[in-house]
């Protein structure tokens, strides 16, 4: 019998390191759509479905894009910005070792941190923008935004990488990205440049604050962002070691920390335990451990929950103030207060108590520490270099992406006045949530003569 080489590639991967890293992904995707869960329970009832689409058209777009060149342009040799074309395609992209797990399970895991960034990234457009512009946004931004941002930290020739800087799993590719770029589409929605400007039904405007709509579905994409974060940070070893443990807790203890500190805070303000400010917390937590989770020990990561929960609950007031409002300052699912304001504490965070000895638990990542416990002062300035580079790259580059998407007719970004008004629902969907959004439906009959009736 002859032994192709797919087969011999595949016999030389390790078998224990390829099913943790399959049963982490596995346990990684449900977060794309509990994103749009979480996005879906902010809105008012009548654009909770529409806020939950962008999610689904995240996971989809990214998916084809990943195939195409996303995974090439990533994990591409190419230069210290960006790949080349090697894998378009997925072209050669089988079994073959990355690590000791098949270069395909490598991609696919990639993957799911592609669709998850962008699926935070794209609900600065809830609630105010249409969504088939986002399908060409999101491919663009894939391309242009993640793709670029994900190799200069994490492949073999990325500049930031090579520099030193220390990033686990994504203080910058995820959390300033995503956050950045929702405040970019925000922004843009507000003050857009070409079509949606010139259109007489569109008004650009600040959307009124109101509470979320649907506190299950909070409920629901806690739950399930809490545990796919676990097998994130986890499985980012790419092999089942001390480390994948030490990741995987203290991932845990500091969405903890942040969780209780923040519903702890808000219950000593008004009295009352909140939901949202639990989920808010813990979000905190998770976004400042993700780029230290394979650097820090437990009692650190604890610290980082708590003044984590802090720092992003002050930001997260800025959306309430008057100037916010005159601004027309709109942080749909507090992205900017959580994400991008947390993905730069926790960056240069990593920077000034990453240890030596904790990142060494897998055998063999070696690093220069951090400030405090290292001494290593000069990881501090390559840190907050990183988180400058990632939130100037992500910000700027999503506004102009968005704004081109805006200049072709038939892709206004800016949904018409009379539809933000009735809720995207009805535009965006024609369907609902709520069966009572639709009038039409309170005579319905299950059989059309309606002849047969029930005793």
């Amino acid at each position: 019998m002859v032994v192709s080489a797919v087969q011999q590639a595949w016999e030389a991967c390790d078998k224990t390191d390829t099913a943790f890293i399959l049963v982490c992904s596995v346990f990684c995707w449900p977060i794309i759509p509990a994103v749009g869960l979480a996005y879906s329970g902010y809105s008012t009832r009548r654009s909770g479905l529409a806020s939950f689409m962008p999610s689904v058209l995240a996971v989809g777009t990214c998916s084809i894009q990943w195939w195409l060149i996303g995974y090439s342009l990533a994990y591409g040799e190419g230069s210290g910005v960006i790949g080349d074309f090697k894998y378009a395609f997925h072209r050669g992209v089988l079994s073959e070792p990355v690590g000791t797990i098949p270069a395909i399970l490598f991609s696919e895991f990639q993957l799911i941190f592609c669709a998850t960034v962008c699926a935070i990234a794209v609900g600065g457009s809830c609630e105010r923008g249409r969504l088939l512009p986002l399908i060409p946004f999101i491919f663009l931004w894939a391309t242009f935004i993640y793709c670029p941002l994900a190799h200069m930290v994490w492949s073999d020739t990325g500049f930031l990488g090579a520099m030193g800087a220390l990033d686990f799993a994504g203080g910058t590719p995820v959390h300033i990205c995503s956050g950045a770029t929702a405040t970019a589409l925000s922004l843009y929605l507000s003050y857009p440049l070409f079509r949606s400007k010139k259109s007489d039904i569109r008004t650009p405007s600040h959307l009124a604050l109101h509470r979320p709509h649907n506190t299950i579905c909070q409920a629901i994409a806690m739950i399930i962002i809490w545990g796919s974060w676990l097998a994130f940070d986890a499985g980012t070893t790419l092999s089942l070691n001390f480390k994948s443990v030490m990741a995987m807790c203290v991932t845990n203890l500091c969405a903890s920390a942040g969780a209780i500190t923040w519903a702890c805070l808000t219950y000593y303000e008004t009295g009352k335990w909140s939901l949202d400010s639990t989920f808010m917390g813990a979000i905190s937590g998770l976004v400042l451990i993700t780029p230290s989770a394979g650097f820090i020990d437990l009692t650190t990561s604890f610290f980082f929950g708590v003044v984590g929960a802090l720092i992003c609950r002050q930001a997260l007031r800025f959306k309430f103030t008057d100037f916010a409002r005159r601004i027309r300052w709109v942080d749909n699912g507090d992205t900017f207060a959580t994400h991008c304001v947390g993905g730069f504490v926790g960056t240069i965070a990593t920077g000034l108590f990453a240890q030596k000895a904790v990142a060494a638990y897998d055998g063999a990542t070696e690093i220069e520490g951090g400030v405090f416990f290292d001494g290593n002062v000069k990881q501090l300035g390559i840190q907050i270099l990183e988180a400058l580079i990632g939130f100037t790259w992500s910000f700027v580059g999503s506004y102009i992406i968005i704004a081109l998407v805006d200049c072709v007719p038939g892709l206004e970004v800016l949904a018409p006045d009379e539809d933000v008004v009735a809720g995207m629902d009805a535009s965006q969907m024609d369907e609902s949530l709520y069966e009572a959004q639709w009038a039409a439906d309170a005579d319905y009959h299950p059989f059309a003569k309606g002849n047969l009736r029930l005793d």
